[in-house]
């Protein structure tokens, strides 16, 4: 008797362990779809199954969710005996999963909490081996259970957590994560965090890995090299570190504008006064409703002595100015992987005051 009750006092730590786990771990995940989007993509790559990355997004959503729901329903006890099952066959895959990252095809960071928390494939690997048995132990003790025997109010509250847990994800998608993880966050002065040191002494190295458009053939480059900052010839494929123990945090440092004339970032994020930064990623891409509303932003900061630019990962070919409509603005090239870091959207608006991020915007959410 006093073992039985010893046992089910152990499975419910190990459920309430688990089911925390699983909401921190998809909560983080699936209010920046965008990020989880781009691991996934990286993932898919690294396995040979580039022919799935059109759907990275609906895998992001869709699986990050599910691990949130799976959470909600392990800590309210909603059909324990089948979401049991479900936590037994994740972590043992998830687990292979992350040896495999730290060994045979290794990554920089498995993004198992997203931007919130960077572990190693290493240390994600020991958080799945000590989960594992968590989750045995759990379905050992509602084992006995009916699997699919769903009561009203479990019915109901599935229904709930799978609604909210979708919804969740597919709002962080049509605007902009709910919390902001990475380092373009509101109150960041960008021009400030670029003179702090990128790197610590002794831990790690920056290294840039781009592609040749024309030849396919891969580079590194260093920070301070101003050449892979030519998206017309250079496309990114990887941002990774050198050291045992890399810091894997993305780096304001890389934060780079040119146009014609060359570099020009100081030129934007110094200027004094409110700044508009029009984020775009392909102008022939852009939509009326986005176009419309950029339009009569640019009209609005004229009237309030605003400045306007435009930042875009798409190739100007020497043509330095868009016409939005109501105005042209002038363009500089941004490299495609700092801008989805700095906003998490296709098309958007970042505000500067004084080179202070004050806000950020989805295209949809522009209101003039």
């Amino acid at each position: 008797m006093r073992r039985t009750r010893g046992f089910k006092i152990a499975a419910n730590v190990c459920r309430v362990i688990l089911a925390m786990t699983f909401i921190l771990s998809g909560f983080t995940k699936v209010i920046d779809p965008w990020g989880t989007a781009l691991k996934v993509n990286e993932y898919l790559s690294i396995y040979g199954m580039e022919w799935l990355q059109p759907a990275a997004m609906t895998f992001s959503i869709w699986l990050c969710g599910a691990e949130l729901m799976m959470g909600c329903m392990l800590l309210f006890k909603v059909r324990i005996r089948l979401i049991s099952i479900f936590a037994v066959v994740s972590m043992c895959f998830f687990t292979v999963l992350t040896l495999l990252s730290a060994t045979v095809l290794p990554v920089e960071d498995c993004g198992c909490f997203g931007d919130a928390l960077k572990l190693t494939p290493w240390e994600t690997f020991v958080k799945n081996l000590v989960l594992l048995p968590m989750a045995f132990v759990v379905w050992w003790r509602y084992r006995p259970d009916k699997i699919f025997a769903f009561k009203p109010v479990e019915i109901a509250l599935t229904c709930i957590f799978f609604s909210l847990s979708m919804y969740l994800g597919y709002y962080c998608y049509i605007h902009l994560p709910l919390i902001d993880f990475l380092p373009y966050k509101v109150g960041v002065n960008i021009h400030e965090a670029m003179q702090a040191p990128a790197v610590e002494a002794g831990e790690s190295e920056t290294v840039l890995v781009y592609r040749n458009r024309a030849t396919g053939e891969e580079r590194e480059f260093a920070l301070e090299d101003p050449e892979w900052q030519d998206d017309t010839k250079w496309e990114w494929v990887d941002t990774r570190t050198t050291s045992e123990a890399p810091s894997i945090r993305p780096l304001v440092s890389e934060f780079a504008l040119r146009d014609a004339g060359g570099d020009a970032t100081e030129e934007v994020i110094t200027r004094p006064g409110r700044v508009y930064m029009l984020c775009v990623t392909a102008f022939d891409r852009l939509p009326r409703g986005c176009a419309r509303r950029m339009a009569r932003l640019v009209e609005r900061a004229r009237e309030e002595g605003a400045e306007v630019v435009c930042l875009t990962p798409d190739p100007l070919y020497g043509e330095m100015w868009h016409d939005f409509g109501t105005g042209e603005v002038r363009c500089y090239n941004i490299d495609a992987s700092t801008m989805r870091t700095m906003l998490r959207a296709e098309n958007g608006l970042v505000t500067l005051d004084d080179g202070t991020i004050t806000a950020k915007r989805n295209c949809r959410d522009i209101r003039p």
